[in-house]
């Protein structure tokens, strides 16, 4: 990790704060993380009449286009799936690196025994976000490192490392939005719909990679899982939203600066880029 200013999670909307603090809000809140809901949006984000959106979603966010591959956007989703150009994500390709699977802001936690903390009130034990997968315990008192994505971010993520695909799987759920507000008061990473990937690396052992869905994603969208995969080889994207990337590392694989863990503890998120070092790898 660089010296790259620590961010303020931020303040919550008043859209936000309507939906999770009052009752009426509650209640709107049901429909609005409903899948149907979701599935109704990436339609429209799909066609081409969502192409007058991608204007002012590219202004509104800073977006340089210029960055990215050339291509023509049919539609919303063709946008916000861009391709970043190679050169701009440049992968760390020394053995004793962690890198980003994901452009986005990062928080880091200790695995106490077989739970996370990620958030005030929210406690999470491992097999729950993988669910229920045998090798869950394997993780505690391992490193849960969490990314999360804003819509202005780059929305495709890939492998931290080389190795093969154990077992994936899809655990269907609600779509809450992933702002600090919603984790506060859901368990939002066991509640949201997610896909989760058991890796067997070469420099990191077992690695558990979870993409978590919000609210109004379209779809978690990942390619197939190859015979063999290499560090930086794309995984997958997000359509449209904000949203979540998650990795669990075994105990005793990571040399990471207390700084990070003291950061989350500050509710300071970290910006991170796409293949950049994030930790050192122990040895021996």
């Amino acid at each position: 990790m660089d010296s790259r200013e620590r961010l303020p999670r931020p303040a919550d909307g008043f859209a936000l704060r309507f939906l999770y603090r009052t009752a009426p809000g509650r209640a709107l809140l049901r429909l609005l993380c409903a899948r149907s809901l979701s599935r109704l949006c990436g339609r429209f984000l799909d066609s081409r009449f969502s192409r007058p959106l991608i204007g002012p979603f590219v202004r509104r966010n800073g977006i340089r286009l210029e960055e990215y591959e050339r291509e023509a956007y049919n539609c919303f989703n063709d946008c916000f799936t861009r391709r970043i150009r190679r050169e701009l994500r440049p992968v760390d390709a020394a053995p004793d690196a962690l890198v980003a699977p994901c452009d986005g802001l990062l928080s880091v936690y200790a695995i106490e025994e077989d739970c996370v903390i990620p958030a005030k009130q929210s406690r999470y034990a491992i097999a729950d976000l993988l669910g229920g997968d045998e090798d869950a315990a394997r993780f505690a008192g391992g490193t849960c490192l969490v990314f999360r994505l804003g819509v202005q971010h780059y929305h495709r993520y890939c492998y931290p490392d080389g190795g093969r695909v154990l077992r994936a799987g899809f655990v269907p759920g609600e779509l809450h939005t992933v702002r600090p507000i919603a984790l506060e008061r859901v368990p939002v990473f066991v509640r949201n719909c997610r896909a989760y990937a058991l890796l067997e690396t070469d420099n990191l052992g077992l690695v558990a990679q979870i993409e978590v869905g919000a609210m109004l994603v379209g779809k978690i969208d990942n390619h197939p899982a190859p015979e063999r995969f290499e560090r930086g080889m794309e995984k997958g994207m997000f359509r449209y939203g904000g949203s979540t990337v998650i990795l669990l590392v075994e105990p005793r694989r990571l040399e990471l600066p207390q700084e990070a863990f003291t950061c989350a503890a500050r509710e300071e998120e970290i910006p991170v880029r796409m293949g950049e070092r994030i930790a050192n790898l122990r040895r021996g």
